[in-house]
């Protein structure tokens, strides 16, 4: 890739130097095509890499349009590479309150400087829906996570939820059961195909009425469980909000299986997009 644009590297919502969630940036896409793109995704080999194909002016504040592409597709919308490249576009041109155009929609986001140094990020998500899910698809889901109804925290059912890709929500009650659960990542990432669930499966377990641990499974990117997921955490706000959840801020925990721990932070507001807030430190 020596003649090739240049590709960044970030780790997104690091809660420890070595934690987050790694993605690829390059913020001069403008002449690659998509078989380039998803070229350099494989190559890369991070769950996400982010592309900016395109930039206008909306109101006075930059507007990007930003592809996503894992390194078996494209997905039309990724939390940590949208936080790697905003942290990238403010480090280059400054901090501020920018947009993405991206397949999910519209992203509004807002950069500035960290107490502690580096550069802060929050993106509200698009309109989010939730949506039941058929018992046969959900009886599939539970059997291939080899979960059982006695497993399910009763508080929650299994629903899927959109913030920019549609993400099925299981909410495991028993923590040894949600750390011990195995699955066949060619099995799971049938089924995500089929559904059309381009994100992540999105696995939850409650600590207490603010702070969540997950596990985000993405066979269907070729990634077994991602380490920091900002569309789930986002869809995960939504989820929550349909069940009680409004004007209050909860942390989502994530990573730790896989040894990348993370923390991610969402806003609920009682209407509108959900704001998801994090990091993002260059890999060298």
């Amino acid at each position: 890739m020596a003649d090739g644009p240049e590709i960044l590297r970030y780790a997104a919502f690091a809660a420890a130097p070595d934690g987050g969630n790694p993605a690829g940036v390059v913020l001069d896409a403008t002449r690659l095509d998509d078989a380039a793109m998803q070229r350099i995704a494989t190559e890369v080999g991070y769950s996400e890499t982010a592309f900016v194909v395109g930039r206008d002016i909306d109101g006075g504040s930059p507007r990007y349009r930003v592809r996503f592409w894992s390194p078996a597709a494209e997905v039309p919308f990724c939390g940590h590479a949208t936080v790697a490249t905003a942290v990238a576009l403010a480090e280059r041109d400054g901090p501020g309150d920018i947009s993405f155009d991206t397949q999910g929609g519209v992203v509004a986001l807002r950069s500035a400087e960290a107490p502690g140094g580096g550069t802060s990020v929050s993106f509200t998500s698009v309109e989010p829906r939730v949506r039941s899910m058929d018992e046969e698809t959900r009886a599939r889901l539970l059997s291939l996570l080899g979960l059982f109804e006695d497993d399910l925290d009763p508080r929650f059912p299994v629903q899927e939820s959109f913030a920019g890709n549609w993400h099925p929500i299981v909410v495991i009650a028993d923590r040894e059961i949600f750390h011990q659960f195995r699955f066949s990542p060619a099995d799971v990432a049938a089924l995500m195909r089929e559904q059309t669930w381009l994100g992540t499966v999105t696995v939850l377990n409650a600590l207490n009425p603010s702070e969540f641990e997950a596990r985000n499974l993405f066979p269907v990117g070729r990634i077994t469980e991602d380490p920091a997921t900002g569309s789930a955490a986002a869809s995960t706000g939504a989820y929550l909000r349909e069940h009680g959840y409004s004007d209050r801020t909860i942390r989502i925990h994530q990573g730790r299986h896989v040894g990348r721990p993370s923390e991610l932070v969402v806003s609920i507001p009682a209407v509108g997009g959900i704001e998801v807030s994090g990091s993002a430190t260059r890999i060298a």
